[in-house]
């Protein structure tokens, strides 16, 4: 009985990403996309790829390490794409998702293990095994760390065919805490701008297909 009242209350209770990392995704690739989601936590608060998996039918593989999250994603009947619970350093990506009939090129790759340089560290380790990309959200945490971490991802991903596109990303009602920059990869044609501007013209969650 418990366990079914939380199920109403995960599915009355519909959280999405920090920032609109899901938004963007769906107005960049729209349905059935693909996503590697490094990070898992939370099956639904604060997640990038809920309103994706649930409401623009698209798959993924997501990584989590906190085994303290494994019960609320065991108990949420909604999400049914796979879940490593591994540490993502363990992970061996190309043999998942050869077993699983993914593409080495997924639509969305969210980046956020915490702390910065370990973001950092897997971030390398994904490029480096030639998987790509269209959308990179990485959280490099400059409010507290500074510029080091963002400004070595950025040397990182333009040496390996990526851009910015957008920058000074800040968690919702918490403007200025910039936390993430997000990139794409060099074949999709999108003008760089700051979170604010990108706000004020795409972020709406009535544009996710229902």
């Amino acid at each position: 009985m418990i366990k079914f009242i939380q199920r109403l209350l995960n599915e009355k209770n519909k959280f999405s990403s920090q920032s609109g990392q899901d938004q963007f995704a769906y107005n960049l690739s729209g349905n059935h996309g693909t996503y590697l989601e490094i990070g898992a936590n939370h099956p639904q608060i604060y997640s990038n790829t809920w309103n994706l998996e649930n409401y623009c039918h698209w798959t993924g593989i997501s990584v989590e390490m906190d085994q303290s999250f494994r019960e609320s994603w065991e108990q949420n009947f909604k999400r049914k794409n796979l879940i490593l619970w591994q540490d993502a350093f363990a992970v061996d990506y190309l043999k998942v998702i050869q077993e699983n009939n993914f593409s080495t090129r997924f639509n969305y790759l969210s980046c956020d293990i915490d702390p910065a340089p370990q973001t950092l560290k897997i971030l390398k380790h994904l490029i480096h095994l030639k998987l790509t990309f269209d959308f990179i959200s990485f959280e490099h945490d400059s409010y507290k760390e500074g510029n080091k971490y963002k400004d070595e991802a950025l040397f990182f991903l333009r040496g390996h065919g990526y851009k910015p596109v957008v920058d000074d990303v800040y968690p919702r009602n918490k403007k200025n805490k910039f936390f993430e920059t997000w990139f794409v990869y060099k074949d999709i044609e999108l003008d760089f701008c700051k979170y604010d501007e990108w706000k004020r013209k795409y972020y709406s969650l009535a544009k996710f297909s229902k």
